[in-house]
């Protein structure tokens, strides 16, 4: 049996490749110091033989007994929200995280896939965005942490695989969406889900006329587990390529969940990326996958599991463990 060693396991999308590999036949490690990660998301997983569940901080030396054939290096807040609570811990976990991710593998003889991110390419003077795009990047903004963080650990991951000759792949991660969402974690979609059922007005930061692309989180995980299997050691935009304003996102909303709030408007944040749109050309012809399904239909799953979470969880405020920034 394969082992697997998933960092970030209990986030949400953490949970949901711990859930394939399982299904897969892998014995998952899954391993999360639950700064944003809700052991809620993975509880399901705990009766298995194959599978177990390390709470540990990968910014500290990891041990993992054993033989070892994966990882997959997802630790990280992923938010707006978490950006700005914990900075210090987002820089840590694509610094210090990434290299004792690369230094285990180094030892287990392992092949590591690193989770990165669309926000690589900062607020994008080139659309839609293919992986030879640069970016665009304030690295002293609020945003930087998370931006270059990310580009650090990218950075980080090809030095490994050219000086050490380590197995990598790398994924860049445009907007993903579905049921573990956290539902107050600040991102556009849980916000105007949230609100929805709170009653609130939607809120749009901006005109509205920034765009999103959003890919369900099932689509995510088939890219993300044919790259890791793949040949590929280059970075590889993972999304979905069906773009959509912000405000034309609220309206599907406001028609989703058969609501009568009006939209509100306020100022856009700093640095905040007009344009997310991936060039998927490369996932087509290296991985040969696209994405399968449409907005409409992962908006309604992703409905029904927030109309269902207790009513507490609607009005808790973006929880995040106290670590110290040292």
């Amino acid at each position: 049996m394969k082992r697997i060693l998933i960092t970030g396991g209990a986030g949400f999308l953490g949970s949901h490749l711990c859930d394939r590999f399982i299904k897969e036949g892998y014995h998952v490690i899954a391993m999360d110091n639950l700064i944003t990660g809700d052991i809620r998301n993975i509880e399901h997983l705990y009766p298995l033989s194959n599978f177990e569940f390390h709470h540990h901080d990968v910014s500290q030396f990891i041990h993992i007994p054993g033989e070892l054939d994966y990882i997959l290096h997802f630790a990280s807040p992923a938010s707006p929200i978490d950006y700005l609570k914990i900075p210090i811990q987002t820089l840590k976990v694509g610094s210090l995280g990434i290299h004792n991710c690369l230094g285990l593998a180094r030892v287990k003889n392992a092949r590591v896939l690193i989770a990165s991110t669309s926000e690589v390419y900062g607020d994008p003077t080139v659309h839609p965005q293919p992986e030879e795009y640069w970016g665009n990047v304030n690295p002293v903004g609020p945003r930087g942490v998370y931006d270059e963080a990310k580009r650090f650990q990218e950075a980080m991951t090809m030095a490994y695989h050219t000086f050490h000759g380590l197995e990598t792949r790398i994924v860049r991660i445009f907007n993903t969406y579905g049921p573990r969402m956290r539902l107050n974690d600040g991102r556009v979609l849980p916000a105007f889900i949230g609100q929805a059922l709170r009653g609130e007005d939607l809120t749009i930061f901006g005109d509205g006329s920034q765009t999103r692309s959003f890919c369900y989180v099932d689509d995510l995980v088939e890219g993300i587990y044919r790259l890791l299997l793949s040949d590929y050691p280059q970075p590889v935009n993972i999304g979905n390529p069906v773009e959509i304003t912000i405000k034309e996102f609220a309206e599907e909303i406001i028609k989703l969940t058969g609501t009568s709030q009006k939209v509100v408007y306020k100022p856009l944040p700093t640095d905040d990326p007009k344009q997310r749109q991936p060039n998927i050309s490369k996932a087509k012809a290296i991985l040969d996958w696209e994405p399968k399904v449409s907005r409409e239909e992962g908006l309604r799953i992703t409905y029904e599991y927030f109309k269902r979470l207790p009513e507490e969880e609607l009005y808790k405020a973006a929880y995040h463990r106290e670590f110290k920034p040292a």
